[in-house]
């Protein structure tokens, strides 16, 4: 089996480590940033640097290559360049966050899609992980990065404001987790168009108004931006549809 290091004892860091060894790879003890990083690509089949994408060419920069040595990175938005000047490079990131190394751990090991690029051992990482790949071209690594961002960061902070809208009607934020939960599912299995319910989606535009009379002012800037977003869902899903009756032949 690979052997390999990790630099970056951080959440990503010890969550890959925990799910690698599970598999049967070997994983030396992580490094840290008080710790020598010139040699730590000797030795190994892959050194992954775990850490801040902005310190990321940095420290790569600061480990001396090995051309045996795969060094791979766990970033979204950039590509293997950013690991010059080793030879074999790669990217490794996973569709899934990471909250501590348990938790982390098991969802790594749990079928996730990894995002790939570079030397193929960042595939048969994700492989060994039960998971599945895709590759990003370069030029799409920004809006990939930016969709797993909205998937994950702004869903965190739209659940943030359901918890301050609700608690001016006193309904804590656990009562509205089943209904966001349903809500996801159904856009994954049916897709965005046909999982919409709700005023917009039925242009009931009164209850909109009430709605933003209702809640404190400063929420209604948010509120109004999810209007647009389901606005524009509602509004692909009447084309759609009507281009299917007019496929059929119905008046």
């Amino acid at each position: 089996m690979p052997t390999i290091r990790i630099v970056g004892p951080g959440r990503a860091g010890r969550s890959l480590a925990r799910a690698l060894r599970s598999t049967g790879w070997t994983v030396l003890p992580l490094l840290g940033r008080h710790d020598g990083l010139s040699s730590a690509a000797d030795g190994v089949d892959a050194l992954v640097l775990a850490v801040p994408d902005g310190a990321i060419p940095e420290v790569a920069a600061g480990v001396r290559p090995d051309p045996r040595t795969v060094v791979l990175h766990l970033a979204g938005s950039l590509g293997p360049e950013v690991l010059a000047p080793h030879v074999r490079r790669a990217v490794l990131h996973p569709l899934v966050a990471l909250p501590d190394p348990v938790t982390g751990s098991e969802r790594l090991r749990s079928g996730v899609t990894f995002a790939v690029a570079g030397d193929p051992l960042a595939a048969r990482m994700a492989t060994a992980l039960g998971g599945t790949t895709v590759e990003v071209p370069a030029h799409a690594r920004a809006a990939y990065h930016a969709a797993a961002t909205i998937a994950a960061n702004h869903v965190v902070a739209l659940l943030a404001q359901v918890e301050r809208v609700a608690r001016q009607a006193g309904v804590p934020l656990e009562a509205f987790v089943p209904l966001a939960r349903a809500a996801v599912e159904d856009a994954g299995r049916l897709g965005p168009e046909r999982a919409l319910t709700g005023p917009v989606a039925r242009g009931d535009w009164q209850t909109v108004e009430r709605h933003v009379r209702a809640i404190d002012p400063d929420e209604r800037a948010g509120y109004l931006a999810g209007v647009e977003l389901a606005r524009v869902v509602a509004a692909t899903a009447s084309r759609d549809g009507l281009a299917a009756v007019g496929a059929a032949g119905i008046a």
